[in-house]
């Protein structure tokens, strides 16, 4: 069972930062993507940021220039770092990562999400 403990978040004002982080522990052979969604009131899950094991990354159109994802495979972490904050980043951020098990399954974790307010 995979595990997933994340960190950062809270309340900022409007052109603030936050930098968010998840660390992965339990049955992990290799990291697939490790990444960042969000979920507003009322909107749809949506991808944030994410990050493949070979480190190609992947931005929502609202967060290009202005957030940039990292990770570390062997800690299995990953790193969101959020500038020029707006109010329309006010969500509940949640860490995701698919990763392979040591026998050979891909699969993937969630987790519990962090709370992000931006306020104007």
């Amino acid at each position: 069972q995979v595990q997933l403990v994340e960190s950062g978040g809270g309340l900022v004002q409007l052109g603030g930062s936050l930098r968010l982080s998840c660390a992965a522990s339990g049955d992990i052979f290799s990291i697939d993507h490790m990444g960042w969604y969000r979920q507003a009131p009322g909107n749809q899950h949506e991808l944030v940021a994410r990050i493949s094991g070979g480190g190609t990354t992947d931005y929502a159109d609202s967060a290009k220039g202005r957030f940039t994802i990292t990770s570390d495979n062997a800690k299995k972490t990953v790193d969101l770092q959020m500038n020029n904050l707006t109010p329309e980043d006010t969500a509940v951020y949640l860490c995701n990562v698919n990763y392979l098990e040591t026998q050979g399954i891909l699969a993937g974790a969630w987790g519990r999400g962090l709370p992000v307010t931006v306020s104007s």
